[in-house]
């Protein structure tokens, strides 16, 4: 169990029947031959996903449609019985799997299933900018307070210093923790608002908050930090959240009472449940922070291996920072630069990551 106490909630559900997941095999099998050789990154492969993913079962698009435009009250939808590789190799010990095709069913289901809810994207300065990452521990990361670590994952936006950050992303288990105590978590403001008081709700409004860029974010040495932000903000009765226990810098001593009552008020209220394989997890990365609790780590090829994917709803808005007919946004150090010397800079194509990201 985690440093703190869980009180689970409820998380949406959808489970695939026998049929429903049969045919979205045989779709994924589909999507696997006609991408061939592809980089999963451009344009042209994404559009193939697409295209097939129309023809996911009806009940599951539904139910991603209506997670799309309402959300729901947990931040998270959780889809079972996703069809993945019936032969999976061992967990990648370094938290890359070399090629996707060796998982290509599981690789081909999470896209389908993301191209619902936007445009799939990925980072350069994340995981090599692959769009589909691998979440697993590594040994010697085990307190890193990122995707590589398998202590307490404190609660957090994804990515949420960014200024293209995910409106979406996906969990996507193949293979759970041993013990089974790494249970993923997710809350929302919408179930505890009315229990923050209301000079707290006041100062999560306004723009007293800053957060840390992830590892592999900065600049090699360095530390980086978003433009002030609030952690609040649209409409009262529905707010958006941006949020990060551990990586959010409260910039006045009001500001660190505010995030403080809201992680008391949060945090037993929140959703968890343990994923096993075939559960897929998405996350409404607008309205919801997500963690884990704590789990043991053997390191013997067998470890808890999710996989990951974002997306975002307007995929043109991210166009500067892209190079033509990619999804891989450039270096953050780059659309940074960008931004304050205005349209004479040009976005890189680096591909450079770390896998102590998150």
């Amino acid at each position: 169990m985690s440093r703190i106490e869980i009180d689970a909630g409820d998380l949406e559900e959808v489970t695939l029947t026998h049929d429903e997941a049969v045919l979205m095999r045989g779709l994924c099998a589909e999507a696997v031959e006609a991408l061939g050789e592809a980089d999963l990154s451009t344009q042209a492969a994404m559009a193939t996903v697409e295209l097939l993913g129309c023809r996911l079962p009806e009940r599951l698009v539904a139910a991603l449609l209506s997670f799309r435009c309402t959300g729901s009250s947990s931040g998270g939808l959780l889809v079972r019985n996703v069809p993945v590789d019936e032969r999976l190799p061992a967990t990648p010990a370094d938290g890359y799997l070399p090629d996707w095709r060796t998982v290509g069913i599981a690789t081909a289901a999470q896209l389908m299933v993301m191209s619902h809810l936007g445009d799939v994207i990925g980072y350069a300065d994340e995981k090599h900018g692959r769009v589909v990452q691998d979440v697993a521990p590594i040994a010697g990361a085990e307190n890193y307070q990122e995707n590589s670590g398998s202590a307490y994952l404190e609660l957090h936006t994804e990515n949420g210093f960014h200024p293209h950050k995910p409106d979406f992303l996906s969990l996507l288990c193949l293979r759970p923790d041993h013990d089974r105590t790494g249970r993923t978590l997710t809350g929302t403001v919408q179930r505890v608002h009315s229990r923050l008081s209301e000079s707290c709700v006041r100062t999560l409004r306004q723009p007293l908050f800053r957060i840390q860029f992830s590892s592999s974010f900065a600049q090699l040495g360095s530390s980086g930090y978003s433009e002030p932000v609030a952690v609040l903000s649209g409409p009262v009765d529905d707010p958006e959240l941006t949020a990060d226990f551990h990586a959010m810098e409260p910039m006045t001593d009001e500001a660190r009472r505010a995030l403080d009552e809201l992680e008391a008020v949060l945090t037993p209220s929140l959703s968890s449940v343990v994923l096993d394989t075939g559960s897929l997890l998405v996350v409404d990365n607008w309205r919801a922070v997500h963690g884990r609790t704590g789990f043991t780590a053997r390191h013997d090829g067998t470890d808890r291996w999710l996989r990951r994917c974002f997306v975002v709803a307007d995929l043109r808005r991210s166009r500067g920072a892209r190079r033509a007919g990619s999804r891989v946004l450039a270096p953050l150090t780059t659309i940074l630069a960008d931004r304050s010397t205005g349209p004479a800079a040009t976005p890189l194509a680096g591909v450079t990551g770390s896998v102590s990201a998150r």
